[in-house]
């Protein structure tokens, strides 16, 4: 096993475990119900919003991933070290998501809430964008085909889409914490809808 393979097989397990947990903020109502399980089911709908969120920015960050070692030939030591902070940020997630559903609807802890939710997320894009950049300047990293210039342009790309407006959505969830979930969802259905090859002098 080369060691790309490897360090995306530790990150396909890390990221399996951060996506899977968020279910774990699932949960059923109870027993006492005096308006009825479909009213306490719908209670839950900060829980069930947050949950989807979080999911397709994990899922995105996974498709992306990959995408990113599809374009890699080598790996060294910092590349690698960069790679554990995304991984690192992205175990936060599960955390975050749960923070918000339970206090969406908490006043001035909604913002708290929200501003924390923002500020993992930030530093997640911020992880990726590193990674870019860092292969920008590295390019002998990069497979046959894909060039500095083609890292250089995936960088800003993904800063622009990615860690700029999850600072914006932080912003906002000083104001509306309902509003930043929603600019929070905007960043993976963009990804999710986007080609990965659509930058840079060459693709596959």
């Amino acid at each position: 096993m080369t060691e790309t393979n490897r360090l995306e097989a530790f990150s396909d397990g890390v990221l399996a475990v951060a996506i899977t947990l968020l279910v774990l903020d699932l949960h059923d109502p109870g027993a006492h119900l005096p308006h009825g399980l479909a009213r306490a089911l719908f209670d839950q709908w900060p829980s069930y919003a947050t949950y989807a969120v979080s999911f397709l920015t994990i899922g995105v960050i996974w498709v992306n991933h990959h995408d990113v070692f599809d374009r890699i030939a080598a790996v060294d030591r910092r590349l690698k070290f960069l790679n554990l902070l995304l991984l690192m940020v992205v175990v936060i997630i599960p955390f975050s998501t749960a923070l918000l559903a339970h206090h969406l609807r908490d006043g001035a802890n909604a913002h708290a809430a929200a501003v924390f939710y923002g500020l993992v997320a930030t530093a997640m894009g911020g992880a990726f964008t590193a990674m870019w950049v860092y292969l920008g300047g590295h390019a002998e990293l990069l497979a046959d085909g894909h060039d500095a210039a083609y890292a250089r342009g995936r960088a800003v790309r993904t800063a622009i889409a990615g860690p700029s407006v999850y600072v914006i959505a932080t912003v906002v969830g000083l104001v509306s914490a309902g509003a930043s979930l929603i600019l929070y969802a905007l960043v993976p259905v963009y990804f999710a809808f986007t080609r990965s090859a659509d930058v840079g002098p060459t693709s596959r």
